[in-house]
């Protein structure tokens, strides 16, 4: 994929990342907040939208058949290989583990506050990157790491005061516990996809990281369908849109609405990787935290208290000071590069 190509498909997925990371935890807790109950159920509608992925798959195969297509004269619709079929389901059944935990948290906890500690992944991604794929690290990216922990911890410290109205102290710490847990695996998600994009032995290409991103959700999906299957969910769900606050058929727009948005963060965080790192794709979800604060507050009325204040500050900066190391990190390339060029240009020394 040459320079162009890849630069516009980066954007397109950091604005996908950035749309799912924000309207994912909204959607999941306007199911809770309205009458739903059903954990299984909720985890499964995160994976249940992969169908939805066959239509970029499809646009994807019939460009490459182009003349001048990236894969012009491929012949087979799908292209992955036995081998990235295992490695992609065991990061599904992960992924299905990863989906149960957050839903579960979501559905004890503020969004506010579960946003917040689902920031923490960042610090499990980079751990996880720096063992899995060697990940490079510089002062302004482990800065952003140790900042958003900060933030989480002090979270965890002052839970009492945004303990929601009849909730008892022990959901609220089961929910925190499950929201972290989920952190720890959704960190190391993102570099094991990106080790996986690295070691597979054959050309990758976006088509490929959808096909991959379908197999990781069907296993998911199944992974939870189970969970409904043993909870008795299936049975619960006619009854359940009945008695939906919303009224029946807003409660089936809120669970389709779910499993596309959930597909457009998987697919756009896949696609940052792809493009980039597993680092940079934990830090474009982190970024949409205030976002998601500010709009929980508004549509949920959720209190926004000092520590969360204090949490949301110390994301920002972090970020921030992400983005300064960044753009001087490009600034000295750019530099190296030029005096570089400038050194090939010189006339050659002769000798007296």
């Amino acid at each position: 994929m040459d320079t162009v190509r890849r630069k516009y498909l980066m954007i397109f997925n950091c604005i996908l990342l950035a749309i799912g990371a924000t309207g994912g935890p909204l959607l999941i807790r306007l199911y809770f907040v309205r009458g739903g109950k059903r954990i299984w159920f909720a985890s499964m509608l995160a994976s249940a939208g992969w169908p939805i992925l066959i239509l970029p798959l499809s646009v994807s195969y019939i460009f490459n058949r182009r003349p001048g297509g990236v894969e012009n004269g491929r012949e087979n619709f799908f292209t992955i290989t036995q081998p990235l079929i295992i490695a992609s389901a065991f990061i599904g059944l992960l992924l299905g583990l990863n989906d149960y935990l957050y839903t579960h948290g979501v559905s004890l906890l503020p969004v506010s506050t579960s946003t917040l500690i689902m920031s923490t992944h960042l610090a499990f991604t980079a751990g996880f990157a720096y063992v899995l794929v060697k990940q490079k690290f510089t002062p302004y990216s482990i800065n952003v790491v140790v900042l958003l922990t900060v933030g989480a911890v002090l979270l965890g410290l002052h839970s009492d005061n945004d303990k929601p109205v009849n909730q008892s102290k022990r959901d609220y710490y089961l929910g925190f516990f499950l929201t972290v847990g989920a952190s720890v695996i959704s960190g190391l998600l993102f570099p094991l996809a990106e080790l996986v994009y690295i070691k597979a032995k054959q050309s990758l290409t976006y088509s490929l990281v959808i096909e991959m991103q379908i197999v990781m959700a069907v296993v998911a999906s199944l992974f939870c369908i189970v969970g409904m299957i043993v909870n008795n969910d299936h049975k619960e769900i006619l009854r359940e849109g009945k008695e939906y606050e919303l009224g029946e058929v807003k409660y089936y727009v809120v669970l389709v609405a779910i499993a596309i948005m959930s597909q457009i963060y998987f697919v756009g965080t896949a696609g940052v990787i792809f493009c980039s790192t597993s680092l940079l794709a934990g830090i474009i979800a982190a970024v949409m935290l205030p976002i998601t604060e500010i709009l929980s507050v508004v549509f949920y009325n959720e209190s926004f208290k000092s520590e969360k204040g204090i949490a949301l500050f110390l994301s920002l900066w972090g970020f921030i000071s992400y983005l300064y190391g960044g753009y001087k990190e490009h600034i000295e390339a750019e530099k190296q590069s030029s005096e570089l060029k400038q050194d090939e240009n010189l006339p050659p020394q002769t000798s007296n």
